[in-house]
């Protein structure tokens, strides 16, 4: 059965695989304090739908509380160890069922198996939340073993950490200007490519969110990154399909086994 993903934008992705399907760092805003969405949609009602949410790190725009609002009673969110304690938000979401988790966790979801592993990011709450919580990605493991980096650098041990995976789901930029330490850009995200050696990449976490005000600064920092990150990985790591996707688009994968 092949694996389906869905890019919603930012880093908003569905993972389809065993007839379960899995959301990553939801973010159903039109608008988050100083960013404004500048392409795409916001997603329909029915991208709130899943069985599981993954939390990579507890950012606003990737641990966004009133999108996690709109998710259906019952379901599973997994969050990064702390978030209750730095999020008072996350203690209101009793609809949902929690579970706190770490680097080397391994959670059970039916006919799926989700790795909690490592990212070199800082995971407060920002601007003042203590380095309470780790930034974390995951692996989802049913026909396919999907990697989903949330925000990361480029660490030693990657690839041995994440371990073989059929799909990457890669951030390639930002919503601003600049990125800083603790970030993957097209061109570090190619080489993590190269280091991965999934089957099939698609890349996240640009294009999306710019911030008020800056239409003129760096345009090309917004629209480029896709487009940069395929034309690296062609050069690093030409053995894998990169499918850049539109917002709300989607691309069906087969598991190699």
């Amino acid at each position: 059965m092949p694996v389906e993903v869905t890019w919603w934008g930012h880093a908003t992705c569905t993972v389809e695989d065993s007839n379960t399907r899995v959301i990553t760092d939801p973010l159903f805003a039109r608008r988050l304090a100083h960013l404004r969405r500048r392409r795409g949609d916001v997603p329909p009602a029915y991208a709130c739908r899943a069985e599981v949410a993954l939390i990579s790190h507890l950012h606003a725009d990737h641990l966004h509380v009133p999108s996690l609002e709109r998710l259906a009673p019952g379901t599973r969110l997994l969050v990064p160890r702390g978030a209750p304690q730095s999020v008072p938000g996350v203690r209101r979401l009793a609809h949902l069922e929690l579970t706190e988790v770490a680097p080397g966790d391994e959670v059970a979801l039916g006919d799926l198996r989700v790795q909690v592993v490592p990212a070199r990011h800082d995971g407060r709450r920002l601007p003042f939340g203590p380095h309470r919580s780790p930034a974390l990605g995951y692996v989802v493991e049913g026909e396919a073993r999907t990697y989903f980096a949330g925000d990361t650098g480029l660490f030693e041990g990657m690839a041995g950490e994440v371990g073989r995976v059929d799909v990457a789901l890669l951030p390639v930029g930002g919503w601003g200007p600049y990125l800083g330490a603790g970030h993957l850009d097209a061109g570090r995200a190619a080489e993590a490519l190269a280091r991965l050696a999934p089957a099939t990449a698609v890349p996240v976490h640009y294009g999306t969110y710019w911030p008020v005000g800056m239409d003129a600064v760096r345009p090309h920092e917004f629209h480029a990154p896709g487009d940069e990150f395929a034309r690296l990985a062609a050069l690093r790591a030409p053995d894998v399909a990169v499918h850049r996707l539109e917002h709300g688009g989607s691309v069906r994968v087969e598991a190699a086994r």
